[in-house]
């Protein structure tokens, strides 16, 4: 694949429409964004604030704490914080930066104004619908789809942009990605250009490295990077295989200790989630450093795991009742397996057997134990390679598993976007009956 292949440019879209900076879970920013917006429209600060949200974004933002809030947690926070410090031209960076003195004044707001939340009765997935009003004065605005994707803004009854609320990629700003494959993906990371890119793959690591030491330098949450850890000393002591595996797994669970718990850091997301971009990014990169592998080859790596993580959620949608970090850890797994020479037949090998294994492990929202999940889901990409590696395998017939690699990646998309409609369902009765 050369840079003036049309696929190789989509690739390289691909990355750039993904591999974005986030402060925070990425749907309580979005709740923020758009209240940010809708602030901006309206002219003033709102004196009362309605949001319609659908269910699965209230399942992600009920549990998580919201950065920049005095450890807040929830969609009253994500609310508040948008309207009262937001700024909506930072899009999911929206709350990066706020002061003392805004904190304060957000624990006021919340206190002092009507903010009503309601389930969304659109049927969409991914639905952020906000009303904000002063006097006689109003504004509207809608995000739907992706967590920047806004369809509607509307101050009193002028409206301001209107977008058909679509599927199609094309509509929404994003590049198609019929065209992506397996194969595909790793003639792409074997013949992209570094410089171009550098920029995404050198920040990513930057940022997500960054939070996932912040999270075993200090307590957030369940602090499961640092029980890893504390847990299995002597396995640290010896050195080797197993050695790297574990700190690959605490410094990826670590980062999701931080950013689900409150830390200011910012990450690099994909496929939408933080905690996706930090799983497909950090066992990588410390596999890539463990083993004194070159930065060429790292950032290769890298590359292909981002891919193959976005890959495999696209048939499955940006929020479902599949926690998509196990996606996510597939792909590290297949990262880890080009770093030690892995090609075509041990990469697909690789994400088969991975996605044979934990397949099927629930969303219940963003929150602490995400971090448990991520640690499992490291685990889980990893042994994938180690059962090549042993000569093992899972065949077609076997459960979900399908012959072929794509035809897997497909059956496991049908699982997650159908399959668990009625789990989701289910997931938010049991979250919201507390």
């Amino acid at each position: 694949m050369v840079r003036t292949d049309d696929v190789y440019q989509k690739y390289v879209s691909v990355l750039e429409e993904e591999l974005l900076p986030a402060m925070g879970c990425t749907e309580p920013i979005a709740i923020a964004y758009a209240a940010a917006k809708a602030r901006e429209v309206l002219g003033d600060v709102p004196e009362r604030v309605f949001l319609a949200a659908s269910g699965n974004i209230i399942k992600n933002v009920k549990s998580v704490v919201v950065p920049n809030t005095g450890h807040m947690r929830g969609i009253y926070a994500a609310v508040a914080a948008g309207i009262v410090a937001g700024k909506a031209d930072k899009q999911l960076e929206v709350i990066a930066s706020v002061t003392p003195e805004e904190i304060e004044k957000i624990k006021e707001y919340m206190k002092t104004t009507e903010i009503k939340v309601d389930l969304a009765d659109s049927g969409l997935i991914f639905d952020i619908d906000i009303a904000v009003y002063k006097g006689n004065d109003s504004a509207r605005v809608r995000i739907v789809d992706n967590h920047t994707n806004i369809v509607l803004i509307q101050k009193g009854e002028d409206v301001i942009l209107s977008k058909e609320i679509s599927k199609d990629n094309k509509a929404n700003n994003i590049t198609d990605r019929s065209f992506m494959s397996v194969e595909g993906i790793l003639d792409f990371a074997d013949s992209v250009e570094i410089a171009d890119i550098e920029h995404l793959i050198s920040r990513q690591i930057e940022y997500n490295m960054a939070i996932a030491e912040e999270g075993l330098k200090n307590s957030y949450g369940a602090n499961i990077g640092s029980v890893l850890l504390a847990s299995n000393k002597s396995v640290l002591e010896q050195g080797g295989e197993a050695a790297i595996k574990l700190k690959a797994r605490a410094m990826a669970a670590a980062g999701s200790d931080a950013r689900m718990n409150g830390c200011e850091l910012p990450v690099i997301i994909n496929s939408g989630s933080g905690n996706q971009g930090i799983t497909a990014s950090v066992p990588v990169v410390v596999y890539a450093r463990e083993l004194g592998i070159d930065k060429e080859k790292m950032y290769r790596a890298l590359v292909l795991s981002n891919l193959l993580a976005i890959h495999q959620k696209t048939p499955i949608g940006r929020l479902s009742a599949y926690c998509g970090v196990v996606n996510a850890g597939v792909g590290a797994g297949c990262g880890i397996t080009y770093l030690k020479g892995g090609r075509l037949d041990e990469i697909e090998h690789t994400l088969v057997n991975s996605l044979a294994i934990a397949s099927g492990v629930i969303c219940d929202g963003a929150k602490a134990s995400c971090a448990a999940k991520i640690g499992l889901a490291v685990e889980n990409g990893i042994m994938g390679y180690e059962m090549y590696c042993q000569g093992q395998q899972f065949v077609g017939g076997d459960g979900i598993v399908k012959t072929g690699v794509e035809n897997m990646i497909a059956s496991v998309g049908r699982l997650g976007r159908e399959g668990m409609r009625e789990t989701d369902k289910e997931i938010l009765k049991i979250m919201l009956d507390n």
